[in-house]
């Protein structure tokens, strides 16, 4: 991966990233707040405030931008600095948990990941630990109505409709793969994976304008986790206990990937996380990419290297 340049941002943790209709980037960060930052000068504009914490983002063609709150379920900002609506708090008669990734369809169907109904962000590790197998992916339909599609997901996360609609991707950081919800077809209403066995924890993932679907992969996988997570749910608890100092450690890296709708890898490019790190959004346009974090108080941007 080439060298990354910085937009600084005046909040620290710009989870995901998307490219507005203006040509900005929208992205949230961990004080609640909704920025549009201007790619080229780094002009930052805060055009809402959530109340909670904005995770996985998606800029509709009107102007407007759904976001998974965390804390408040998910939202819909009418325009910038325009009215703030929750579209779902509660599935089922149920409080609606750790919002996580989001997007939209042109018919005004909205596409939705829950991580975990055990844990919340600030303890979100205990999800990967435990291997519980609570998060969920909701389709929400134009006349309001949520549906679960599927259920016992490992940490549900970022979400990708097919360019053809015929599928739903999400990934499940836990489980290190991408699974897929079949929208038509002979299988529609099944789902499978679309790739299996990743390097690392997969995070939010984005439709490209190359028609592929950019993941990220926010560490690579570590030997311990790998080793607790055929263990029984008890063992795998033990890992609280451990000291902080002696858990495991994401590394410092920078990598994302890409797939095509077969589940053939086509990019993977990695850098040393020297100057930026933890990275969970992603956005690829005319072969820039556009790079989140959970931590970094700012957005990275690169390129995609010519293929040999």
């Amino acid at each position: 991966m080439p060298a990354v340049r910085l937009l600084p941002l005046p909040g620290r943790g710009p989870e995901d990233v998307v490219l507005g209709g203006d040509g900005r980037l929208r992205t949230g960060t961990a004080d609640g707040a909704v920025l549009a930052v201007d790619p080229e000068s780094g002009a930052v504009e805060q055009i809402a405030h959530t109340g909670g914490r904005p995770l996985g983002l998606h800029a509709e063609s009107d102007g407007a931008l759904l976001i998974c709150d965390a804390e408040r379920g998910l939202l819909r900002l009418d325009r910038p600095h325009g009215r703030l609506e929750v579209l779902a708090d509660t599935v089922d008669g149920q409080p609606l948990p750790f919002a996580s990734n989001v997007v939209g369809t042109a018919d005004g169907t909205v596409y939705f990941s829950s991580s975990s109904s055990r844990y919340p962000l600030s303890r979100y590790m205990g999800a990967i630990y435990e291997h519980s197998g609570t998060g969920r992916l909701f389709r929400r339909h134009p006349d309001g109505r949520v549906e679960t599609l599927l259920d016992g997901l490992q940490f549900a996360n970022g979400v990708v409709v097919a360019p053809d609609g015929s599928c739903v991707l999400v990934a499940e950081t836990g489980a290190y793969r991408v699974a897929r919800y079949h929208l038509t077809g002979p299988r529609a209403g099944t789902s499978d994976y679309l790739v299996e066995n990743l390097p690392g924890f997969p995070d939010n993932m984005a439709l490209g304008s190359d028609g592929l679907a950019w993941v990220t992969l926010i560490t690579p996988r570590n030997p311990l986790l790998d080793t607790l997570l055929p263990l029984p749910g008890v063992l795998r608890r033990v890992v609280w206990a451990i000291p902080p100092s002696l858990q495991p450690r994401p590394a410092r890296t920078v990598w994302v990937q890409a797939f095509d709708f077969e589940g053939a890898l086509v990019h993977d490019l990695q850098r040393e996380g020297d100057d930026y790190r933890l990275v969970t959004g992603v956005v690829e346009q005319d072969r820039t990419l556009y790079l989140g974090s959970l931590t970094e108080p700012a957005i990275a941007v690169t390129e995609v290297p010519e293929r040999a």
